[in-house]
């Protein structure tokens, strides 16, 4: 997925910067990913550690990483299913709300694409309704469609809107493509919870912080991926349809700051690892202070392209570039 924030190009910086730190080898070690998102990060370490806990505020994150994460056995039958679910087409409430359909204004998915979102979508939840699919393929499911949605949207990589036109990848028919997973023996967690109160509850070794960094919050720029993983019925309001959604006080210049420190005072990790870059809301010197009131401080640093949302845009240019850092504590007890 074309995400804010990712860190799919950042994640050998940021292994290789862990291992500097807590050394080699990590098997014996508790990895948490608390600021999720898509999961790469924690996705990066599953195979390393003896137990990742993962963790996101919004519910298509929990889906995805419930799934990247959370499973760690094989799915039976999943190539029947995938190929079982994409036969299906059914009018519902992505094509009743974003589709252009008979007499709808939006357009974030093709009629064809909406009508197939929504059969596999209600299928999916019969199947499990039906105890006919266990919960370990349900999220697989789940987490599939939504990556597949992702691909043919009708957006700027972003669903705060949609297009004027249908452009040439949400003219493709949907495919539903599995979302596989790392099978390995270790048991993972994930959670779906706000993180200052998750860390009152969880300990480990290694903690990842990857927090919003401005003010556009996820629940509204991602809106349309959560209403295909909840698919409850609301009414969505306005042009683009959003629904209500979840506002963290990391997007916010009067909280950020107090709630970054709360974090990291609560926080029952020995090693603390904060990806922020240079145009964040918190200055570097504040972080840098916060941090060293609980030990060690170090930081480390990378040029890093920038998130566009338009793909035309001359990528190279020195005003797409940012400076990522990686903020290390070596927390004292």
């Amino acid at each position: 997925m074309n995400y804010i924030g990712s860190k799919n190009k950042l994640s050998q910086f940021i292994k290789t910067t862990v291992y500097n730190v807590v050394g080699q080898d990590l098997s014996e070690k508790v990895f948490c990913d608390i600021f999720a998102g898509t999961g790469i990060v924690g996705r990066n370490f599953k195979q390393e550690v003896k137990k990742v806990i993962s963790n996101d505020f919004e519910y298509y994150s929990y889906i995805l990483n419930r799934n990247y994460i959370g499973n760690y056995l094989p799915i039976d039958n999943k190539d029947q299913i995938i190929t079982d679910l994409n036969k299906l087409k059914l009018k519902g409430f992505i094509y009743t709300n974003y589709c252009k359909g008979q007499h709808g204004e939006r357009q974030y998915f093709s009629d064809e694409n909406g009508k197939k979102i929504d059969a596999i979508r209600i299928q999916i939840e019969t199947w499990k309704n039906n105890n006919e699919i266990d919960f370990d393929t349900y999220y697989f499911l789940l987490a599939s469609l939504l990556e597949s949605a992702d691909k043919i949207a009708n957006t700027a990589s972003v669903y705060g809107a949609f297009l004027k036109h249908l452009k040439k990848s949400a003219q493709k028919s949907l495919i539903l493509t599995p979302a596989d997973f790392e099978v390995n023996g270790n048991k993972h967690e994930v959670f779906n919870t706000d993180s200052n109160q998750l860390i009152k509850q969880i300990e480990g070794d290694i903690l990842y912080l990857d927090p919003p960094y401005n003010a556009r919050q996820y629940g509204a720029n991602y809106h349309l991926l959560n209403t295909i993983a909840k698919y409850d019925v609301f009414t969505p309001k306005g042009k683009t349809g959003q629904r209500n959604y979840n506002r963290s006080k990391y997007c916010s210049t009067n909280f950020v700051k107090s709630e970054f420190e709360e974090l990291i005072k609560n926080a029952n990790f020995k090693y603390i690892f904060l990806s922020y870059n240079n145009e964040g809301l918190m200055p570097i010197d504040h972080i840098r202070k916060a941090m060293s009131k609980y030990g060690k401080y170090n930081l480390a640093s990378t040029n890093y392209q920038r998130f566009k949302a338009d793909k035309d845009e001359n990528r190279n240019h020195a005003a797409n570039k940012t400076e990522e850092y990686l903020h290390i504590l070596e927390k004292k007890f």
